[in-house]
């Protein structure tokens, strides 16, 4: 079996935007509150989304961030045991290193991104303890552990937390 992807990200600008723009469009709700490595995002600027399943269960977590500075791109994230033995082999295969290894604070995760031999952008995600494909099954946000979401309410309104 291969490596799964295991986590998305919609990175920008503006992410008050963006999480207006998603939440109104999915109805996504965003959890800020967890922390981001400051390679991904500004701090307090990523919001992690719950993994929205459909009756079928299928459905992974994911996150929109950004800030002034970073630069605009969607990526997904597979999974591996090892992000620094993963670049290294995407680096023998034609692709380029972009980001990595960073630790993600308060969190058993560390991430990377190369791009693939035609420049798509693409990202690794491994725990540094327990399996991360343990975790994201138990449904743990790939950041860190969640204590507060937001997003569209049920009347469309964004909730009146800072977002």
């Amino acid at each position: 079996m291969g490596q799964p992807v295991v986590h998305f990200e919609i990175i920008g600008k503006d992410p008050d935007k963006l999480w207006s723009c998603y939440g109104d469009l999915f109805g996504w709700e965003f959890d800020p509150t967890a922390p981001a490595a400051e390679a991904i995002s500004q701090p307090g600027n990523y919001g992690f989304v719950d993994r929205n399943t459909t009756s079928d269960g299928t459905g992974i977590p994911g996150g929109v961030g950004g800030g002034m500075g970073y630069d605009t791109h969607a990526i997904f994230y597979v999974g591996v045991p090892n992000v620094e033995a993963a670049l290294q082999k995407a680096e023998s295969l034609g692709g380029t290193r972009r980001m990595g290894p960073e630790r993600n604070p308060g969190a058993d995760l560390v991430v990377g991104h190369f791009t693939d031999p035609e420049g798509n952008l693409i990202g690794l995600a491994g725990s540094q303890g327990s399996s991360l494909l343990t975790k994201l099954r138990a449904g743990s946000p790939i950041g860190g552990e969640k204590s507060a979401t937001r997003g569209n309410g049920s009347n469309g309104t964004k909730s009146s937390a800072k977002v």
